[in-house]
Formats: C-alpha cells, structure tokens, sequence
C-alpha cells in the first residue's frame, strides 16, 4: 500500500470513528431522555402536561445528555428541571433558575419538588435578571422555556423590570463556548412589537433569532415539534381556546467554540 492509500485509510478510520463515537453519544442521550420521561418518580400534575409539551422531542432536539450541566432559565415550578436532572445523572447538574418575579409565583411549589433532596444534582436559583451573576462559561446548555417574551414584560409592578440585552448577554457568558442555547416560547403574529408580551405573553420568533443572534448566538435550526398553525396567534396564552395548544417555537443556538 502506497502512502497516498495509506493516509486515505487512515483518515477513513478516523471519519468511522468519529461517526461512531458520535452515533454512540447520540444513543446514550437518546435513551437517558425517554428514561428520564418515563421516570416513576415524576408527579402525576406534570406528566399529565407531557401530551402538550412533548418534553423528549424538545430535549433531543437540544442534545442534552448525561452528564451535562444545564441550567433551566425562569424554570418556574421546575418541570424540565426534573426531567433533566434525571438526563444529567449524578454526573451532572441541573440550575433550576427564577427571577423575583417567577419565584414569587411559583417559589413554594419548587420547595416542595427539592424537598428531602429528592433532586440532588439540582440547585435552586433565585435572582434578578439584571443581576444574573454565575460562573462564566460554566454550563453546557442553557434551555429557556416559554419565558423569553418575559424578557419584555413590564405590565405588573411586582415584576422586575429587565433588561434584554443585558439579560442575553449575562446568560451567554455562563454558556460554554460550543454549548446551546434552546429557547421554547409561544409565537405571536410576525413583525409585532414586543409590546405583546404585556397582554398576549407572546412574542415574534424573528425577534428571538434577531436578539440571540445580536449577542454572538449562531441559530443552528429550527424543530416544528410544537407548531399549531390553527393557533390565533391574535389571543392571550392563556385564552381557554389556545392554552395549551399555542403555536410554540422551538430554536437552538450555540455559543461558538473558541
């Protein structure tokens, strides 16, 4: 064998390999997310939300796997913090992050969730998005679920006000370079203003892209995993005709590697 047949072989080996490796991390995730779905230790009141939100879909769309520290941004009661913690493993960690505002909503509930340590890889964040402050390029995926319209809603007097930009950029310098960003949120009409997240709770996924991709984000794809285009995209989330079955934009994003 020639050297030019030599060097082909080797790189050969080498794609093979990486293909591989990669088929085999994409299986190990794969499985630890139906696991962690069907794990029997997650409350009725949030399986019975699994219909609608299609949490393994999302998640395998973001390329969250065992041993990864994710943090859940404005988490809430902390439905996919659950989940991911049992995707992570003991291996990883999982930030169940909320501002004021959604700690005042929700903080007794994620108390119960966390109590007696039940969710040990698992901490609980409280502080205001202005003032996000956490280890830089710390974590390997961020997911943002139906909370980035947040950024701009200033309707209630008990809700900080934010700061998006800053906000973006305090949540960019947390992600590792090469990690994701996966951004689930209820889409408003196209060419909106912002102003609609005062009273629909919505926003323009152009916005979204435009923001993130404004911070440094390269936008690495879109999923239809919750699209409804019989969603009147006009009317509140909440309206009872559309809750729980709104149109809803699933975007990743990546920091870029260095």
């Amino acid at each position: 064998m020639n050297n030019y047949s030599t060097n082909r072989f080797s790189q050969l080996q080498l794609i093979s390999a990486a293909m591989l490796l990669s088929a085999l991390s994409f299986a190990d995730g794969h499985t630890a997310i139906e696991q962690a779905v069907a794990n029997s230790s997650r409350p009725d009141a949030d399986r019975e939300r699994d219909a609608d939100r299609k949490p393994a879909a999302v998640l395998e769309f973001f390329e969250i796997e065992p041993g990864m520290k994710v943090i859940d941004i404005f988490a809430g009661g902390g439905y996919y913090a659950e989940i991911l913690s049992y995707v992570v493993g003991p291996q990883g960690e999982v930030a169940l992050y909320n501002n004021g505002g959604w700690d005042g909503f929700v903080g007794a509930g994620v108390q119960e969730r966390l109590e007696g340590n039940r969710l040990p890889n698992v901490s609980n964040i409280v502080m205001e998005a202005n003032e996000l402050a956490l280890e830089a390029d710390y974590y390997d995926a961020a997911v943002f679920v139906l909370g980035f319209h947040d950024l701009y809603y200033v309707a209630e007097p008990d809700w900080p006000a934010i700061d998006a930009d800053n906000f973006i950029e305090r949540l960019y310098g947390i992600i590792k370079p090469g990690g994701i960003l996966g951004i689930v949120d209820h889409a408003a009409e196209p060419g909106v203003s912002v102003a609609v997240a005062n009273t629909l709770h919505r926003i323009d996924p152009g916005i979204i892209r435009s923001d993130l991709i404004s911070a440094g984000f390269d936008f690495l794809g879109e999923a239809d995993i919750l699209r409804s285009p019989s969603d009147d995209r006009r009317k509140p989330m909440s309206d009872p005709s559309v809750r729980g079955k709104t149109d809803r934009v699933v975007m990743k994003f990546q920091k870029p590697a260095l």
